[in-house]
């Protein structure tokens, strides 16, 4: 395994080490934001210890362990407190209230790490002949709960298969620019084996550091660069797949008319149709050139119609991202510790990232500052796109403090075109806006919702909410709920998708069927039906 499980939080993101992401200006920063939330103090709300969890009784029968031990060899098989909670769920922050309060109602029997396909393979069977629930597990950064260990009733447990060790950079064929790569290996090594080639994948998604590459295909990742290089289901290529009928070998040409592509089923899949035990996936020649810079734009209107003019003038950028007001307000106080953040941003602040030849980024860069400003942007340097791009993987590690003092965060995201993209945007912060004030423990407390555009395309772009907020701490769930269901009624309601690139899990459940239709959710059970008859594959998500 690349990465030292015990060094991780069970209840939390990331390292137990981890990087103060404020240094010297915590004290002024949790004072700002006291005072800006209408909590001062803010109060103290620590997560419970593991010491203190009582986690669910086992159900799996013991006859079961000899079995499974002669599938993986019995020190592959972990059953203590540490392994079955942090196995009990991801890192949304419905989970985390959960784990951080002690109430894991649902927690795997056992965890066992595969080394190979074959044990894979015999996991699965096994698993849909005694009625056992299987969770697929990599780096378990779901956030929209879909690596929950969930037993449906009826069935005789639950087993969560930790793919962690399955961790390989098993082929390059340099000529094709694909790479055949095990589902278990976390972000950096992966790109640590791949550019040692000179290669990447160029997928960098927020959870970059404790997410995996089988996680990235399942959830239809997208990483902040996927202008350049694309969502997972544009680099990925073919895979291998564990089912209860035997390995299923997607295609993988580079094109093909011979009917549908069934590869296109595993993008997005979740688990639910097979365990994927290898990808094939197209890969880049490390770039030669990387340039970030900042631009600041009047309005969030002109910096989405700045991006659309980009996007369809086929300018090869590798991601361009816009906050809107309040987003570039509060990283702004977040920066600073707070001070001089009582005045509301009057710019948006774009980033623009180009990869590739020296040539291309350098032509690439002056048609971008001429469209920038064209509508009233203008640039202020490589600083703070070297800012953001060195720092682009701590972010997360603020949500542990907030909730250490009683305030919540959570994001969730969506797309929709062009035509569509500001209606849909205004139409959520409204009624984001509207359920916190509706919910808040107390009236009056402030609020912030944010948003940013980011992974674009010629027809249109992601908007990406964030929001934070004092929680109501005697209802904390149902007060995440009510802000989830009006977000995802008013995304619906205005021509997005219910989660680009988050997936479905079981958080988003209750909108897919509306999203597809009843044609397409009929076409999608016939499926699950004929790869898992018995329904044991990460049960509870992505089908009722």
């Amino acid at each position: 395994m690349s990465l030292d499980r015990r060094s991780l939080r069970w209840n939390g993101w990331g390292l137990v080490d981890a990087p103060d992401l404020l240094g010297d200006k915590a004290e002024t920063f949790w004072a700002w934001a006291g005072r800006s939330f209408g909590m001062d103090p803010l109060p103290r709300t620590p997560a419970k210890e593991l010491s203190e969890i009582v986690l669910p009784a086992w159900r799996l029968a013991s006859r079961y362990a000899e079995d499974l031990a002669g599938i993986v060899g019995t020190e592959r098989i972990k059953s203590d407190v540490y392994e079955r909670a942090w196995h009990a769920r991801g890192r949304s922050y419905h989970d985390l209230l959960l784990l951080r309060a002690g109430l894991i109602d649902a927690a795997p029997d056992v965890v066992v790490y595969p080394e190979n396909e074959g044990q894979v393979l015999e996991l699965v069977r096994f698993a849909a002949r005694e009625n056992i629930a299987l969770v697929p597990f990599g780096g378990g950064s779901s956030v929209v709960g879909g690596v929950t260990a969930l037993a449906l009733a009826g069935q005789a447990g639950v087993i969560t298969v930790d793919m962690t060790l399955m961790d390989q950079l098993l082929d390059i064929d340099e000529e094709a620019l694909v790479a055949r790569i095990q589902p278990g290996m976390y972000g950096p090594a992966l790109e640590e084996a791949l550019q040692a080639r000179g290669f990447t994948l160029g997928h960098y998604p927020q959870s970059f550091e404790y997410s995996t590459l089988g996680g990235w295909i399942a959830a239809r990742s997208a990483g902040h660069q996927s202008n350049k290089y694309g969502k997972a289901e544009e680099w990925f290529a073919s895979a291998r797949l564990a089912t209860p009928h035997g390995i299923w070998i997607t295609e993988g040409f580079p094109g093909s008319a011979a009917g549908p592509q069934l590869r296109n089923l595993v993008p997005g899949s979740e688990g639910t149709l097979g365990i994927i035990t290898e990808a094939t996936v197209r890969i880049h020649r490390v770039p030669e050139m990387k340039d970030y810079r900042g631009y600041l734009f009047p309005s969030f209107e002109a910096g989405v119609a700045a991006t659309r003019e980009m996007m369809q003038s086929e300018i090869p950028t590798a991601m361009i991202r816009l906050s809107d007001l309040t987003e570039t307000f509060f990283y702004n106080a977040l920066d600073t510790g707070g001070a001089g953040a009582d005045s509301p941003a009057v710019f948006c602040v774009m980033l623009v990232g180009l990869e590739g030849g020296v040539s291309t980024v350098v032509t690439a860069r002056e048609q971008t500052k001429a469209v920038i400003q064209k509508h009233g942007g203008f640039p202020i340097g490589e600083t703070v796109g070297k800012t953001w791009y060195m720092g682009r993987f701590f972010t997360p590690y603020l949500r542990d403090p907030l909730l250490d003092r009683g305030l919540g965060v959570d994001t969730l995201e969506t797309a929709a075109r062009w035509t569509d993209l500001l209606p849909l945007y205004r139409a959520t912060i409204a009624a984001m806006e509207r359920a916190l004030e509706e919910n808040a423990p107390t009236p009056g407390l402030r609020n912030v919702v944010m948003a940013h555009v980011s992974h674009s395309y010629r027809d249109g772009a992601s908007l990406y909410f964030t929001f934070v907020f004092a929680r109501a701490l005697d209802r904390e769930v149902e007060q995440w709920l009510a802000v989830k269901r009006a977000a995802s009624e008013a995304i619906i309601a205005n021509g997005g998708t219910i989660s680009h690139h988050h997936g479905i899990g079981m958080d988003h459940l209750p909108w897919l069927a509306r999203e597809k239709g009843p044609f397409n959710m009929d076409l999608l059970r016939a499926v699950k039906h004929v790869a898992d008859p018995e329904g044991v594959l990460n049960p509870g998500k992505l089908f009722e």
